[in-house]
């Protein structure tokens, strides 16, 4: 069993905000020696396990990571339950978002997760709500930026940064983060990663066929927000107008079996759906749109067991 205490330990001085120097005053010992402890050069003395765990508000075990695994698993299991009660359950699932982050406290992604879903998700965040928040979503932010590895949650972090400032009305502030961290669509891992390939090699075809779902998911979002939100429309005809250009990715799928219509579908209803309860729609297109949503959803998911590359895209988080 690998053991994590010289990470743990740099983890856990991270998140207290506490330099090296100051661990090592408290456990009576150099400063080199919790660097050495940090760098897995060595290990710390057996009778400082004890104090390092209180001193850090953990366990042994947790400092040590041995049972690192079981509550990683546990941790991936509760946030399957939460993306389970989004569609079903607002209630259930901000419960849900919040008992995780006070049992996992120390966890990067429930921190993104919990700070995005209590600011209103990731679009048309009321400054009201961001402001209110502002000191424990920075803390939140800071956390992130000294201390998670992951870029995509690192990212996650900036943005907020950024929709604060928007929030205070210091807009340039919010810019200047996007240009100088967030790059285009064509400068992407995922754009890179397809051009890394020869065009003839299943590699080439796994990765243009995922970048296409994304573009074209990307493509529903956009598709909607443009009809839904130009008050020259009637509000029924933009309603009639959306549904009907989901219905037909649908019927087109249909007829070639092209996963890449289902997932334009899906991606319409699943934006109509959102905008529909955010907004005030009416709850009998509500319940329609949500209906069209979840059979599509229903039908991908069958999709994936077939399909490898359906399911690598339907598992995806970021990217």
């Amino acid at each position: 069993m690998k053991i994590l205490i010289g990470e743990n330990i740099k983890r856990l001085r991270k998140i207290k905000n506490i330099t090296q120097e100051q661990l090592a005053e408290a456990m009576n010992v150099s400063c080199p020696a919790v660097s050495k402890w940090e760098r897995n050069e060595s290990y710390p003395d057996i009778t400082l396990l004890t104090p390092l765990a209180l001193y850090f508000g953990v366990s042994i075990d947790e400092l040590m990571g041995h049972d690192e695994a079981k509550i990683q698993k546990d941790i991936d299991g509760l946030l399957d339950e939460f993306y389970g009660l989004l569609d079903k359950d607002q209630g259930a699932a901000t419960e849900l978002i919040r008992k995780a982050r006070k049992d996992y406290p120390n966890d990067y992604l429930i921190m993104h997760i919990y700070m995005w879903y209590t600011a209103g998700n990731f679009a048309n965040n009321d400054p009201r709500v961001l402001l209110s928040h502002k000191d424990e979503f920075l803390d939140i932010c800071r956390r992130i930026e000294e201390g998670c590895k992951d870029i995509h949650i690192r990212l996650g972090a900036l943005n907020m940064r950024a929709k604060i400032f928007h929030a205070e009305e210091k807009t340039d502030e919010a810019l200047k983060i996007y240009y100088e961290n967030f790059p285009n669509w064509w400068e992407t891992a995922c754009q890179k990663t397809e051009q890394l390939y020869s065009k003839d090699t299943p590699e080439f075809m796994h990765w243009v066929k995922r970048n296409s779902y994304e573009l074209v998911t990307f493509a529903g979002d956009k598709l909607v927000k443009s009809l839904f939100f130009d008050g020259s429309i009637e509000y029924t005809d933009r309603i009639n107008r959306i549904e009907r250009y989901g219905d037909l990715m649908e019927k087109i799928y249909g007829e070639t079996k092209e996963v890449f219509f289902l997932i334009l579908a899906r991606s319409i209803y699943g934006r109509l759906t959102n905008d529909l309860r955010v907004r005030g729609g009416k709850d009998e297109d509500v319940q329609r749109i949500e209906e069209k949503l979840i059979s599509s959803k229903k039908k991908l998911s069958e999709i994936a067991k077939l399909y490898p590359i359906v399911d690598f895209f339907s598992k995806e988080s970021y990217c």
